[in-house]
C-alpha cells in the first residue's frame, strides 16, 4: 500500500516532468507522415492517461486492474487502441505508448526515494507490475479491434463479391466468381431473397461461369438457394454450366432434376424472357 501511495504521489508531484520525458520518447513513434495521429494528439492522450492513472491509484490497488476503479483507464485504452488500429499503427507501437512510461516514472521514483534502495526497489516493482498489466491490456484491446476490423472487411468483400443485378423487368442475375462455401451461400440467399422482394421479380439467374469447380458441397449450396427462391414464389435458372462441370455433377451423382440449367448467361436470359413474356434477340 505504501508503494501504491508513492506512485500516486510521484504522479501528482512530477507529472509535468514525467510527461515531458515520455513525450520525447513518443515523437519517433508517431512522427511518420503516414500516421493519422499527430505528435500533439499523442502527447494529449499521454496527459489524459496520466490523470486517469492518478485517479485510479488514489482509490484502488495496482494488483487488479479489472476492478471498477480502473474502468475509466480500461475504457481509455480500448478507445486508444481502436484509434491506433484505424490509423495504421502496429501492435508493438501501440503497446509502446504505455510501456514507454517506465523510464520517466522510474527516474521520478529514483529521485523520490532519495537513496533509499529498499524503498526504490519496492516502488519500481509496483510501477513495473502496473505498467506491464496496462501494456498487455492495450495489446489485447488492439488485437480484438483489429480482428473486428478484419471480420467486417471480409463481410463487406463477401457482399461485394455477390452483386445482384436487375437484367430486365422481373429478371435478376447473380454472377458468381470464386469458391462457393456455406458463408457465401448464406449471403447469396439473403441478397437474392431481399432483391426478389424489393423488385417483385419472378426469375433469378445464378451464373456460375466464374466458379472454378463444382463439388458435392457446392451443388448442395446451389440447391438450397434454388429451394429458398422457390419458397418465395420465384423461379431459378443456373447458367454457366460448362462441359467439365456437367461431367463432374453427373460423376458425383448430384440430383439437379427440376432445376433449369443453361450453358451461358445469354441462353438463360432468353429463356427467362420467354417465361415472362418479354423478347430478346441474341446476336
Amino acid at each position: 500500500m505504501a508503494a501504491q501511495a508513492t506512485l500516486a504521489g510521484v504522479l501528482q508531484q512530477r507529472r509535468k516532468e514525467i510527461l515531458q520525458q515520455w513525450s520525447e520518447q513518443q515523437r519517433d513513434v508517431v512522427a511518420s507522415p503516414k500516421r493519422a495521429i499527430s505528435v500533439e494528439e499523442s502527447i494529449r492522450q499521454g496527459g489524459q492517461l496520466l490523470e486517469l492513472l492518478l485517479t485510479a491509484l488514489q482509490s484502488a490497488a495496482v494488483q487488479d486492474i479489472d476492478t471498477a476503479a480502473w474502468k475509466e483507464v480500461r475504457d481509455f485504452l480500448d478507445e486508444f487502441s481502436r484509434q491506433r488500429v484505424l490509423s495504421g499503427f502496429r501492435s508493438d507501437e501501440t503497446a509502446t505508448f504505455v510501456f514507454s512510461f517506465k523510464r520517466p516514472m522510474f527516474e521520478a521514483l529514483r529521485k523520490q526515494a532519495a537513496g533509499d534502495a529498499e524503498r526504490l526497489a519496492n516502488d519500481v516493482w509496483e510501477a513495473t507490475v502496473l505498467l506491464d498489466k496496462l501494456g498487455l491490456y492495450t495489446v489485447k484491446a488492439f488485437q480484438k479491434t483489429r480482428e473486428d476490423v478484419i471480420n467486417r472487411q471480409q463481410q463487406e468483400m463477401l457482399e461485394l463479391s455477390t452483386p445482384v443485378v436487375k437484367l430486365w423487368d422481373g429478371i435478376l442475375a447473380l454472377p458468381m466468381i470464386g469458391t462457393l462455401d456455406s458463408a457465401r451461400t448464406q449471403v447469396v440467399m439473403e441478397s437474392l431473397l431481399q432483391k426478389i422482394v424489393e423488385t417483385e421479380s419472378q426469375i433469378a439467374i445464378i451464373d456460375i461461369t466464374g466458379v472454378p469447380t463444382v463439388d458435392t458441397l457446392v451443388a448442395q449450396h446451389l440447391l438450397k438457394t434454388v429451394t429458398a427462391l422457390r419458397l418465395m414464389g420465384a423461379d431459378c435458372i443456373i447458367s454457366g454450366v460448362r462441359p467439365q462441370i456437367a461431367q463432374t455433377i453427373v460423376h458425383l451423382g448430384v440430383d439437379l432434376q427440376g432445376v433449369t440449367t443453361k450453358a451461358n448467361l445469354a441462353d438463360a436470359l432468353a429463356l427467362a424472357l420467354q417465361r415472362t413474356g418479354g423478347s430478346f434477340k441474341q446476336v
